[in-house]
């Protein structure tokens, strides 16, 4: 009877929101958010700083005709100049400009390499075809003539300018822009030897996708090579095309299971023998997560990591004969993290690096004849990225927040580690500002958003941070945004006892009415690679929640312990080995204190969440059966022995050392504890987060009798955003089931 009832009362209140939301700007719905794609934001670039900082090209629509033109804007004056109108990307006998996804400049400035036609490969569209420019003569000429459509990866000028690499079907190929004589350099590529780019793993661990590098005196190229025999095959089939299914065989490393071994070697860019570099340990066991030259043409630096992922070796090798030295050791008791944000300076005297090895994670400079360190950004506070270097006046330039976690601001501080950092966004604009700098630093291409506040893109100098002008200002976004009813979102600080406190936000109805209690969907992640309470826009899925408060929804989210706040190491690292446990228990005493706010009814309460976000939703509705009535898993993983080596080991340990880690963080462990209403959502062609660990679950669930609803969309990857109207479908399915099994409103 009591769900009969809310069913009724569910239908009642979609259809009166339904129908008072008829031509009105500030209800939102599905269809508005989804479908016809109201709340857009207005594009802009790729934007490209010119090496010499005289400017910076970006892509404008042209006042007539298709494509774009390429135009150059002086920073001081903001003056426009049109290097490359869009007819002159038309190539000989097409009627219609090449359709450009990105684009780089040639150290000189005098080519334009185009990267267009392009094809997803796992999560991003690595593969495509690429066209030279030559802008003094106006020639248009496509790379890799002969080769099969859509199959160049990765092309990069080499340092002059008059050659370009690339990677195509695994193996590395140098073409010599005025003749288009091409040399193959490696000749082994396969889907098992793989030259220049990377498996499955790295790419979706490690985020490492281009595999080569050109050396500064373009004679050579360095790049990885992987060796994927013996790494498992993961089935995907696809039902859905063809009258007979198809197999489509993913090599994916489970944990405990076998990796691919690298190996790095350097090849002559004329063509010629490899030479490898003798990197110590077993390649099956241990990573080279990224590899750079040093500033010279004579040797490389390498970050090598134990396949535990607690010990990271800068290792120096020489390129002519292989031979490799330890630079520097950076330890921890749980992980470390890789650096993408490593510079030599002085002439390739040190190394700028970033270590959390006081604590907190702080800018270092390593001596390349000694290997010791001395921090320069002493404090109690983290460097979240850092944003440019000015090497010249002495600057260090990074991201950081020291007073609120949910915000990010650039700073700088002085490279010879003297005086306090200086604070260069302004106080007076509270939020998320990201930064594009110029290469001097002395501007910067800015972006500031809120959470409720779309994002606004201006140009500012450096340091005065004077904001030169408004690039894209989103007027008619932010209008559409300011329109919507809504109440202010309310980030805070939740006390969950031991000296721990948890960001949160929350989103209250905004016709909320006192003395009443209403519904509460919980947002969660809660995994170590990523932050949900942040004060920035969120895009479709925060005005998703929007239209939920809107219909009589409360909706909280919490960062727990381990996401990657700028909190301090020992905020993020205590989960090491208790991934789904301290994340689990944390979200629940925070649900638990703010339960008693008294517009909560704590009788009523919803959590949902994607991927790592998924398995969280799964832990706390099996977990804790008393405080999470409704659950909505998204894409989950359901036992950590069934996601891949890189991520699941770095945070769990090999299964074999902790068992009981993996045992109690997995959900299917607690899946007989289960009381509430559960929804399944799971795409079939999902390649990150397996459909089999669902179909476990889903055998767990039926061994304890225990009741859910599954949807499972075909052959969708990890996105299930493949197909016409699929995200309109997945939102609208999320939404009819927590308004059937958890009505709207205050009572």
């Amino acid at each position: 009877m009591r769900r009969v009832t809310g069913l009724l009362l569910a239908v009642v209140v979609l259809a009166s929101f339904l129908h008072a939301q008829e031509n009105d700007p500030g209800t939102l719905t599905l269809q508005r958010i989804f479908k016809d794609n109201e709340f857009r934001s207005e594009r802009f670039g790729p934007a490209k700083w010119l090496a010499t900082s005289e400017g910076y090209t970006t892509l404008d629509r042209p006042d007539s005709g298709d494509g774009f033109d390429l135009a150059k804007y002086a920073p001081e004056t903001g003056e426009r100049t049109i290097l490359v109108p869009a007819a002159r990307f038309i190539p000989e006998g097409a009627s219609a400009p090449l359709s450009i996804d990105d684009y780089e400049w040639s150290g000189d400035g005098s080519k334009l390499l185009i990267f267009t036609n392009t094809k997803r490969v796992w999560r991003l569209n690595t593969r495509g075809d690429y066209w030279v420019l030559d802008l003094a003569s106006g020639q248009l000429q496509q790379l890799g003539q002969g080769l099969e459509a859509s199959s160049l990866m990765f092309c990069k000028f080499s340092p002059e300018g008059r050659r370009v690499a690339f990677v195509c079907k695994n193996d590395l190929y140098v073409e010599e822009l005025l003749t288009g004589h091409r040399i193959r350099l490696t000749f082994d590529g396969s889907t098992t030897t793989i030259n220049g780019t990377f498996d499955w793993v790295y790419e979706e661990e490690f985020q490492i996708r281009d595999g080569f590098r050109w050396s500064p005196d373009g004679k050579s190229i360095a790049y990885w090579q992987m060796d994927s025999r013996g790494v498992g095959e993961f089935y995907l089939i696809n039902n859905t095309d063809s009258l007979y299914s198809k197999i489509i065989p993913v090599q994916y490393p489970k944990v405990g299971t076998t990796n691919s071994a690298y190996r790095i070697g350097v090849v002559p860019a004329h063509g010629g023998p490899t030479t490898w570099m003798k990197v110590p340990g077993d390649p099956r066991n241990t990573y080279v997560a990224r590899m750079e030259w040093t500033g010279n043409s004579a040797e490389l630096a390498l970050q090598h990591l134990n396949r535990q992922q607690n010990t990271l070796q800068i290792m120096l090798c020489n390129a002519g004969n292989g031979a490799v030295r330890t630079l520097f050791t950076d330890q921890d008791s749980a992980w470390v993290d890789t650096v993408d944000d490593w510079k030599w300076l002085k002439d390739g005297r040190e190394l700028l690096w970033l270590s959390e090895r006081d604590g907190w994670r702080h800018a270092w400079l390593i001596s390349r004849q000694e290997g010791n360190a001395r921090c320069i950004t002493p404090g109690s506070y983290d460097i979240i990225e850092m944003a440019g270097v000015d090497e010249k006046g002495g600057w260090l330039y990074f991201m950081a927040s020291p007073d609120n976690a949910t915000h990010k601001y650039l700073y700088r501080a002085a490279l010879n580690g003297k005086g306090a950092p200086q604070r260069l966004s302004p106080m007076h604009e509270p939020g998320t500002h990201r930064y594009q700098m110029s290469p001097d630093a002395r501007f910067a291409i800015r972006t500031f958003s809120q959470f409720a506040q779309p994002p606004v893109t201006d140009l500012v100098s450096l340091p005065g941070h004077q904001s030169l002008r408004i690039l894209v200002a989103n007027e008619k976004f932010k209008e559409k945004v300011k329109a919507v009813r809504q109440a202010p979102v309310a980030f805070f600080r939740v006390d969950i006892g031991n000296g721990v406190a948890l960001d949160g936000f929350c989103i209250k109805p905004p016709d909320q009415q006192t003395g009443k209690k209403y519904p509460v969907l919980v947002f969660v992640y809660g995994e170590p690679w990523g932050q949900m309470v942040v004060d920035s826009w969120r895009g479709n899925q925060n005005l998703w929640h929007q239209m939920l408060a809107q219909q009589g929804y409360v909706i909280l989210c919490f960062d727990n312990r381990g996401t990657p706040a700028p909190r301090g190491r020992a905020w993020r690292k205590c989960v090491h080995g208790k991934i789904g446990i301290t994340a689990s228990e944390d979200q629940a005493a925070a649900l638990e204190v703010v339960s008693q706010w008294p517009f909560i009814d704590k009788e009523r309460i919803a959590v949902w969440g994607w991927s790592g976000g998924g398995s969280m939703t799964l832990n706390l509705m099996f977990r804790y059966p008393q405080l999470y009535h409704v659950g909505m898993a998204v894409a989950p993983v359901t036992d950590g022995h069934y996601y891949d080596t890189i991520y699941q080991e770095r945070y769990m340990g090999l299964p074999q050392d902790n068992p009981e880690g993996y045992t109690q963080g997995s959900p299917i462990t607690f899946a007989h504890q289960l009381q509430g209403d559960l929804l399944l959502v799971h795409g079939t062609g999902d390649d990150n987060c397996h459909y089999q660990t669902t179909e476990l679950l889903i055998n767990e669930l039926i061994r304890h009798d225990k009741r859910f609803t599954m949807m499972a969309y075909p052959n969708r990857s990890h996105n299930i955003n493949e197909g016409a109207g699929t995200t309109l479908h997945l939102y609208g399915l999320l939404t009819r089931y927590l308004q059937e099994h958890l009505p709207a409103g205050g009572r």
